[in-house]
Order: C-alpha cells, then sequence, then structure tokens
C-alpha cells in the first residue's frame, strides 16, 4: 500500500479517536445527544462518543453567582425605591438545563428580576427596611419553584441595597429626628413622675418624725462643710434650738423658788 495512503488513514484515525475521546472534570457534566436524541449525562472522567454521531455539552455544576440589576420598584405604600439583589443558584439535572431551557443562566436572571419587582411591590416600605430576611426567604421560594422544571436550583437570593429619593430620605431623617425627641420627652416625664413620688414618699415620713428633718439638716451641714468655701450662711432652724431655749427659760423660775 502507498506509503502516502497509509500516512492519511492514520491521520484520520489520530482525528477520529480524538474526536471520540472526551474527559470531563470533576465539577463538570456532559450531556450527550446522539443524532439530536438526548442519552443522557455523563462524567466526571473520560469516556468515549461516537464522532460525527454524538454531540457532547458540558454543563457547570458550581454554584453560580448572579447579580440582579437595579430594579425601580413602587412599593404598596406608593414609594418608589431602586432595588438590587444577588441570586445564588447551581445546576442539579443537567440533562433538563439543556433539553428544557436555551440559556438557563440568562433566563435565571430574567425571571429573578421579574420576581424583585413583584413580590417588592406588594412590600411596604417599613417591611422592606425591617423585614429583609422575610422578604429574601420568600424571593427565593418564588425563583427556585420557576427555574426547579430547568434543573436549577436556587439556594440563596440576598436582597442587597435599597435605595431612596433625597426627598423621601429627608422625611425619613425628620420623622426619626421627631420619634427620638418624642422618646426623650418621654423618659424625662417619667423621671420628673418618679422623682415626685419619691419627694412625697419623702414628705410623708418627714411629717411622721419630724426628728428625720433635722437628721437631713444635719447631714446637709456636714456636706457643706466638706467644701472648701471662705463663708458659709445658712439657716438655723428654731426646732433645733427650741429645747435649749426652754431649758435657759426654766432655769431662774427655779432659782427664784429655791430662794424664797
Amino acid at each position: 500500500m502507498d506509503p502516502i495512503v497509509i500516512g492519511i488513514i492514520a491521520l484520520a484515525a489520530l482525528i477520529l479517536i480524538s474526536m471520540a475521546i472526551k474527559i470531563v472534570k470533576e465539577w463538570e457534566r456532559g450531556v450527550i445527544l446522539r443524532l439530536g436524541r438526548l442519552v443522557g449525562a455523563k462524567g466526571p472522567g473520560i469516556f468515549f462518543i461516537i464522532p460525527f454521531v454524538d454531540r457532547m455539552i458540558k454543563v457547570d455544576l458550581r454554584i453560580v453567582t448572579l447579580d440582579v440589576p437595579p430594579q425601580d420598584v413602587i412599593t404598596k405604600d406608593n414609594v418608589t425605591v431602586r432595588v438590587d439583589a444577588v441570586v445564588y443558584f447551581r445546576v442539579v439535572d443537567p440533562e433538563a438545563s439543556v433539553v428544557k431551557i436555551l440559556d438557563h443562566i440568562r433566563a435565571t436572571s430574567q425571571i429573578s428580576q421579574t420576581t424583585l419587582r413583584n413580590v417588592l411591590g406588594q412590600s411596604e416600605l417599613d417591611e422592606l427596611l425591617t423585614q429583609r430576611e422575610k422578604l429574601n426567604q420568600m424571593l427565593q421560594k418564588i425563583i427556585d419553584e420557576q427555574t426547579d422544571p430547568w434543573g436549577v436550583k436556587v439556594s440563596i437570593v440576598e436582597i442587597k441595597s435599597v435605595e431612596l429619593q433625597e426627598t423621601m430620605r429627608r422625611s425619613m431623617a425628620a420623622q426619626a429626628e421627631a420619634e427620638r425627641e418624642r422618646r426623650a420627652k418621654i423618659i424625662h416625664a417619667e423621671g420628673e413622675f418618679q422623682a415626685a413620688e419619691r419627694l412625697a414618699e419623702a414628705g410623708a415620713i418627714i411629717a411622721r418624725e419630724p426628728t428625720t428633718l433635722q437628721l437631713r439638716y444635719l447631714q446637709t451641714l456636714v456636706e457643706i462643710a466638706s467644701e472648701k468655701n471662705s463663708t458659709i450662711i445658712f439657716p438655723l432652724p428654731i426646732d433645733l434650738i427650741s429645747m435649749f431655749m426652754r431649758k435657759e427659760l426654766t432655769a431662774p423660775q427655779s432659782g427664784e423658788k429655791t430662794t424664797k
């Protein structure tokens, strides 16, 4: 046989063998279509296909991080906000992701944007700001149910940021300031009320026991004496010295009776 023909046949055989050998990585699967009909998914590792008859489509099974573009949303209480989110998903059924959807990544992105607008449009602004975890779970459930026929599992949906208009931010700041002032006034009023109650109780005790007033007076004198002042002027209660005055008045009378 002619050496040229042998060389051509050997070259063709090498080309066919290289086309028949397929290597799929650990995180990939190879979906095989034979004459347009689904055969199944193979991998990971090395396997053979029939050249010009079989076609292999590689599918990545790793988790995909998808940034949802910012969406303008009108909330239930007619407030316009701009919201963006991030979606984590992966392919769990390689055959369905090839046969049932043309581009599962783009389709997941589109359904995520639509669901984000629909769900947040049914929520009020306060709920969007304070109950974000609840909304994340709701979004994850809805998106996952819609992508399940495509062999795509959505594991996490997180709302990243909520942007308000400048006028709304100023209004919310004023509202928060008014709320802080209201709480401060309530706390101050409660403190005054409790102080008045304690003063009333102290007054009742002093009314029952007048000596407590004298003890308090003496304690105040001690506190004043500890200060480094050059001159201290303080009133002297009559009740404190009345006992001494009575003794001075009664002493001469007792002496006269003795003399007589």
